[in-house]
């Protein structure tokens, strides 16, 4: 048998001709693109210029809320669900960065009985993508047992059960295929679109993270343009139930808590934050108002340095 170091010949012009592949397929998508919208940048000839280019992800936010957009032969939408089954990541990433528009706004025109085929489309297979991924797992992580004693306590005895030692938290069940969109299954669809939205955010641009900010206190509120009381306009409020605001939440949480610097961002995932957690107040949604209240609780603690203390640190003022 004969193997190929990273170093090797065979293996640079192997990663060369992938990176030659995905190129082609970026230009391949970059002169689609050109025929739906009114303009293309002559700049924007990389998956990395298509995702940050400011012009182009405008054109296509003002085409994807047009009033006749996400019907199934709509050309943006069939480019959208072209554009991520390329095998090149960045162009994923170009699909992920409009993921808060498009779930935004088909959650906002459900009511209306539109066809929203296109829209579907995109998010089945940003969830086909998901559940192949995860191959039948569950999203878990490990948390505190808080029925055992921490490294900063004493117990006079420990007793340990199986019950203890299971201290496994599922962040997203696992995944049945779905290839049709019911009403008893979009919260779930959508919200695994966000949670693939959340996983690759420190990727995506301040633009599409204000975007999500917006719908997310049209969807707890239902009024649009709440800036200006002159042309605000009310509509129906949709269901927000766990496996749509728990994502939402997590990725307010970075909106609010993340490194960046945007104060812009701060201001909106905020002012959304304040209104799910009216809504829930509203609906007496007891797991909503905890988990809303609480993340209203760690902005408050962020932008107060007395409430961040870590009680954990030895206070060396009293040291000898």
């Amino acid at each position: 048998m004969s193997s190929s170091n990273p170093g090797s010949p065979s293996a640079t012009a192997t990663s060369s001709s992938s990176a030659s592949s995905f190129s082609s397929k970026a230009h391949s998508c970059i002169q689609a693109l050109s025929s739906i919208l009114s303009t293309v940048p002559s700049s924007v000839s990389s998956s990395s210029s298509l995702l940050h280019d400011p012009t182009v992800s405008s054109q296509i936010s003002t085409l994807l809320r047009d009033p006749d957009s996400g019907s199934g032969d709509n050309n943006l939408c069939r480019w959208l669900y072209d554009t991520f089954h390329s095998p090149d990541p960045e162009l994923k990433l170009v699909v992920l960065r409009f993921v808060p528009i498009v779930a935004g706004i088909y959650l906002s025109r459900i009511a209306l009985r539109k066809s929203l085929a296109g829209f579907e489309a995109i998010l089945l297979a940003l969830y086909a993508h998901e559940t192949t991924a995860r191959d039948g797992q569950p999203i878990s992580v490990n948390v505190p047992d808080l029925t055992q004693p921490s490294i900063y306590h004493e117990a006079k005895s420990s007793v340990k059960t199986q019950a203890t030692e299971l201290n496994l938290a599922v962040i997203s069940p696992t995944l049945e295929p779905h290839g049709t969109m019911r009403s008893s299954r979009r919260a779930r669809i959508v919200g695994v679109a966000l949670e693939l939205y959340y996983s690759k955010i420190s990727q995506m641009p301040v633009s599409s993270k204000l975007e999500f900010c917006e719908f997310c206190d049209i969807w707890a509120t239902g009024i649009q343009n709440k800036p200006s009381s002159s042309s605000s306009s009310k509509q129906k409020t949709i269901l927000l139930p766990w496996e749509l605001l728990q994502p939402s939440l997590r990725i307010l949480g970075h909106c609010l808590l993340g490194a960046h610097k945007s104060k812009k961002l701060y201001e909106a995932a905020s002012i959304a934050t304040k209104s799910l957690y009216e809504r829930s107040l509203h609906d007496i949604d007891a797991k909503a108002i905890l988990a809303t209240s609480s993340l209203l609780r760690l902005e408050k603690m962020a932008l107060d340095p007395k409430l961040n203390v870590d009680h954990t640190e030895i206070d060396m003022s009293l040291a000898l």
